[in-house]
């Protein structure tokens, strides 16, 4: 998701809350939210995947790998 796109999510936003969006600008603007939704889910599942945590036995297990995530789920 770039910065055009995010400003366009806004921009789309800020019509719909004055004038009102047309059948097309609803659907680009459901197709842009769901773009940065799955943006900010990759975003955030690569994020855990790089954790280690230090189990309280002293061994330390990758959350990626623990969960089952790693391999770029």
């Amino acid at each position: 998701m770039n910065e055009q796109q995010i400003k366009r999510i806004n921009e789309l936003y800020r019509k719909s809350k004055t004038e009102g969006l047309t059948e097309a600008e609803k659907k680009e603007q459901k197709i842009l939210r769901q773009e940065y939704i799955d943006a900010f889910r990759r975003n955030l599942r690569s994020q855990l995947d790089n954790i280690d945590i230090q189990e309280e036995d002293g061994t330390i297990v990758n959350l990626g790998e623990k969960f089952g995530h790693k391999e770029g789920h």
